[in-house]
């Protein structure tokens, strides 16, 4: 039987700065930046705070352990087509996150990193 890789998935650190926020602000929701004055970096909103529409792509629905809802990640339909063989891994590192995501205050940002996936 063939092993399914998720599209998306949280590092252990990611997953427990998800629990914090999700405490702090509700059910929440990344969208994977473009890349223009973020660095690619996946933005972390409130569920809902940021519009998604027929240009964006829903990659998955994260279970996270400890957090009772799903929480979707989105990426515009353009920049899906570009990345669609990589798997997504979403990390924390320490910095300085956008100023419009959760993470922004907690001194750390989210990063992706990208596995190519064959077929």
């Amino acid at each position: 039987m063939e092993q399914v890789i998720p599209r998306v998935e949280l590092t252990p650190r990611a997953a427990e700065l998800v629990r914090r926020l999700r405490e702090s602000h509700g059910p929440l929701m990344f969208h994977q930046s473009g890349g223009c004055c973020d660095g690619s970096a996946p933005m972390c909103y409130p569920d809902g705070e940021f519009r998604t529409g027929g240009s964006d792509v829903l990659l998955a629905e994260l279970q996270v352990e400890g957090v009772e809802e799903p929480v979707t990640f989105w990426m515009s339909r353009s920049q899906y087509e570009v990345w669609s063989h990589t798997r997504l891994i979403v990390d924390v590192v320490p910095g300085r996150g956008s100023g419009f995501s959760l993470e922004a205050p907690e001194g750390v940002r989210f990063l992706t990193r990208s596995r190519v996936v064959d077929g």
